[in-house]
């Protein structure tokens, strides 16, 4: 019997059954399952891929967003629950990289249990934490966040009815993200990979270097040139660094 959970929050753009790791990709602030398609369509001969897709935007856009990451964390473990059975690598970006710990978090104190590798690209450590007042801006102001910050398609930015449909859920997130706590806790026994582009103004090398304070299980900081969205630049080089770490921790 299929999960309802996992059915509104999964979503698998390719199927790779035979795949020894599933990698599960969390979006970013104002994000979507659909950010992760081409990795999904590069490494689907290898790496079963599948995205998690936040209440309030696509498909689930009728939906309420939630505004805390410790809720986003709680429903994306009930999701993820039933593929826990087997190995699972977690990629988030931006805000996906703290909900992607916090998840790890929660598998650990739940089943003893961990992902194979967590990839956090473009996030300060959970541990590191700075004043951020984007969330409470007026629509415009969280615009001009999305401009600077080169995130978001500009022909979406240029649409206000599109605006008006997606601009509840981006609050929504950068509310989860700008209030977020980190509480201390042991540290995970997974790989931590952190992803970081040399000029993003909203995360500095110390800040990425600080992720290998939450694991004992081995840590390396990999930078890219550009800023906050550098993956979109470098997409076959983050997509190979994915492939040989995950190709290298499977027999």
């Amino acid at each position: 019997m299929s999960n309802p959970a996992e059915n509104l929050w999964i979503r698998r753009f390719h199927s790779e059954p035979n795949s020894r790791v599933t990698l599960v990709c969390f979006p970013h602030a104002g994000g979507s399952a659909s950010f992760y398609y081409p990795v999904s369509d590069a490494l689907q001969s290898a790496v079963q891929v599948v995205a998690l897709q936040y209440p309030g935007r696509q498909d689930r856009r009728q939906e309420q967003p939630l505004t805390t990451i410790g809720e986003l964390a709680d429903a994306s473990f009930a999701a993820l629950r039933p593929l826990m059975d087997r190995p699972l690598a977690f990629f988030g970006h931006s805000m996906g990289a703290t909900l992607a710990y916090e998840v790890a978090a929660r598998m650990r104190t739940g089943l003893g249990s961990g992902p194979v590798t967590l990839f956090a690209s473009g996030r300060r450590a959970p541990s590191r934490h700075r004043v951020e007042t984007v969330h409470q801006r007026d629509d415009e102001g969280i615009v001009t966040e999305l401009k600077t910050l080169s995130g978001t398609d500009t022909r979406i930015l240029g649409d206000l009815e599109l605006l008006r449909m997606i601009l509840p859920a981006i609050r929504s997130d950068y509310t989860a993200a700008e209030t977020y706590r980190w509480q201390p806790a042991p540290p995970l026994a997974c790989p931590i990979v952190a992803l970081v582009g040399d000029t993003d103004p909203k995360v500095s090398l110390d800040e990425a270097e600080a992720w290998g304070e939450h694991t004992t299980g081995g840590f390396e900081l990999r930078t890219f040139p550009g800023g906050h969205f550098y993956l979109a630049q470098h997409q076959r080089a983050v997509i190979n660094l994915i492939s040989d770490q995950l190709l290298s921790l499977t027999p």
